[in-house]
């Protein structure tokens, strides 16, 4: 009965909408437009958390408005990029930073340059020359031969976004031959003149932070089992530090110096020198004898660990800031706002689903998510179903409208089924009502599945859960999307091969939907036949019975699910109505007549398909080639052939 439920509870969902839009009056239209920063906030889709907060980071809701107003009353941003392992999405954030950015400069009028740690300073001159487009990307690039190919393409697009929106380039890295010098043989290893130039002088500040950098840095406070170069507690190591970290201070300050007072620098450098960590190390805290630290604001990038910050402590940086893609495994979305859509519903976390109530505690349930459960609840057949089957839950919550596409799925298949049976019977058509019924329950089943097996989910309990046999498999095919074209989820990263494997459990799961649907209904049907021929055995006393293949037919069936079937449904529910839908989901109406005209395509070509593939394996035979068992003197040829001949006719008579 659930497809006939899922069916009615998707009629009176439109019902209901089309009522509600009936007897709400109309809104009077808004006439200002949205301001342009919040279109431009659509750019940066990213988790970001609030650093400076006691405790536990804070997620920032949707509303990043007051992130980035703190950005633009500063007059320095760092950019803190991992130093061991080079994440690109680092790369990808810096980009849509430094492009909203300039927006935003450019509506204040406020000049905008980056300064980046990866080029020395000694290769100003060729910023600048690029900047001027005196040389191409691939004279830069000839500059910096040491780098890898794959460095290259990461540093291309910001540098030539850079360099098409007027954003200046600052060089404010150490020279690799300083750099090396002080890691082999330390500040004493520089000439005079080197010397002056790249180490800090006496009584700078910059030598009295020196010995707390040896002895118990910033960074082994926060990241204990993360490793410096050349050793947390290395010597040569440590004035190395203090090398770089002078020489990028003094850069950054002439840089704000030359500027003017309305300027903003951007500065792209390592984790390790971004954190304010205690006075006298780290860059912020390093100037801010002269640039004040609420001038300035550190953000981390996807950064791997995020720790509570306790009474008294210096925060590690202002923001922590992750990819959309990046995995998240708690505090991924606003609490507060969580707790304001809770409060509007006027429900308890208690009278959530448990599924629910554990992504609540782990900050995986987002405000959007959760509204749309309260906006369910308000229908009673569809507030039952997702109460009751997680399933149900799931689906709906990642695609309200998956009842609209299941009806429809469900409406043309018993609709050409019937049809099919009629035209094939005739006159025999309710004699035979029990093998109609039973052709028609194994459509329904099987397309059910088409449908439900490759929507869209949204589960919490494969990141709430532990990982305990059963449990381990839930999180391994939760880590997977449910099609091969979903979109990424908050927190989840998937790749080619994530999709890849996504299309080859999708084609297991159909392929024994239906191997056992198959095996099922023509088993039911001969099993019909013999209870027929008992209590009516004058209808088939002078008759030759040909028993159809049961495991061939099942076996190719099956197969046949699994490959054409799943493709082709896979792309209806990930591309069609997953993500072309999303673009129109405020116009219903269009949206389910594509829907309807989609599925009702693939419902001709798939039939046409399965009748060749039954021809080709010999389940059918083909017009011209009528069995001796069909002849005209059979009083009742359908009830004696109801195998997968019979089926490939029905299917043929589909496509008519």
């Amino acid at each position: 009965l659930t497809p006939f439920l899922a069916a009615a509870g998707s009629l009176l969902l439109q019902q209901s909408q089309s009522l509600a839009e009936e007897i709400t009056p109309p809104s009077p239209p808004v006439t200002s437009p949205p301001p342009k920063v919040v279109v431009e906030d659509a750019l940066v889709s990213a988790r970001i958390y609030d650093a400076t907060a006691i405790g536990e980071p804070l997620a920032v809701g949707k509303d990043k408005s007051k992130v980035w107003e703190k950005l633009m009353n500063a007059r320095i941003v760092y950019l803190g990029e991992a130093e061991q392992v080079p994440i690109r999405d680092d790369k990808e954030l810096e980009l849509e930073i430094v492009k909203n950015l300039k927006n935003r400069c450019v509506e204040n009028q406020r000049p905008l340059a980056l300064a980046l740690e990866a080029f020395p300073s000694d290769l100003q001159n060729q910023l600048d020359q690029f900047m001027a487009k005196r040389i191409d990307g691939e004279g830069l690039k000839s500059f910096v031969s040491h780098w890898s190919a794959q460095r290259w393409q990461e540093y291309e697009p910001i540098l030539k976004y850079c360099c098409d929106n007027e954003v200046r380039l600052v060089a404010c890295g150490t020279p690799l031959k300083i750099l090396r010098t002080v890691q082999a043989e330390g500040i004493r290893g520089l000439s005079k003149a080197e010397r002056k130039a790249y180490a800090p002088p006496a009584g700078s500040g910059f030598i009295s932070g020196f010995s707390s950098i040896s002895r118990r840095s910033t960074m082994e406070n926060h990241f204990p089992t993360q490793s410096i170069p050349f050793g947390p507690s290395s010597y040569l190591s440590a004035q190395a530090r203090v090398v770089d970290e002078y020489n990028m201070s003094q850069i950054i300050l002439k840089e704000v110096s030359d500027g003017g007072a309305t300027s903003l620098l951007v500065v792209v450098t390592g984790a390790n020198h971004v954190q304010f960590g205690s006075r006298g190390t780290g860059v912020p805290a390093r100037i801010s004898k002269k640039i004040q630290k609420k001038n300035q604001v550190a953000i981390l990038l996807n950064p791997e660990r995020q720790y509570i910050r306790r009474e008294g402590d210096v925060p590690v940086a202002d923001f922590l800031w992750y990819s959309a893609a990046r995995p998240c495994s708690r505090n991924c979305f606003d609490r507060a706002e969580i707790a304001r859509v809770m409060n509007a519903a006027g429900r308890q976390r208690d009278a959530l689903p448990q599924d629910l109530q554990k992504g609540l505690d782990l900050g995986l349930v987002s405000p959007e998510v959760l509204q749309n459960f309260f906006d369910l609840e308000q229908y009673p057949l569809i507030s039952e179903l997702t109460h009751r089957f997680q399933g149900f839950r799931e689906r709906l919550l990642a695609d309200p409208k998956f009842l609209h596409r299941l009806a429809i799925e469900e409406a043309i298949s018993i609709t050409t089924t019937l049809l099919a049976q009629y035209e094939r019977r005739k006159e025999n058509f309710f004699e035979e009502l029990d093998y109609v019924i039973t052709d028609t329950a194994r459509g329904i089943v099987v397309d059910f599945f088409t449908v439900w097996l490759p929507a869209p989910t949204i589960s919490f309990l494969s990141n709430a859960d532990g990982a305990d046999n059963v449990d381990a498999i839930k999180g391994l095919l939760g880590s997977i999307p449910d099609n091969a074209f979903q979109k990424n989820l908050a927190g989840k990263d998937w790749n080619i091969s994530h999709r890849l494997a996504s299309v080859l459990v999708g084609g297991l799961k159909l392929a024994s939907v239906g191997f056992i649907s198959s095996i099922g209904a023509v088993a039911s049907s001969n099993i019909l036949y013999a209870v027929r021929k008992i209590f009516n055995p004058e209808l088939v006393s002078n008759q030759q019975v040909k028993r159809s293949p049961i495991l061939k037919t099942a076996l190719v069936y099956g197969g046949f699910l699994g490959t054409s079937a799943n493709l082709r449904y896979q792309i209806i529910a990930g591309i069609v109505e997953h993500r072309i839908s999303d673009e129109f989901s405020s116009q219903i109406f269009l949206v389910n007549m594509l829907s309807f005209f989609v599925r009702t395509i693939n419902s001709y070509w798939g039939t046409q398909q399965w009748v060749d593939l039954a021809r080709f394996s010999g389940l059918q035979t083909r017009k011209t080639e009528q069995p001796s068992y069909l002849t005209s003197d059979s009083p009742n040829p359908a009830a004696l052939e109801c195998g997968a001949a019979e089926e490939a006719n029905i299917d043929e008579f589909k496509n008519q």
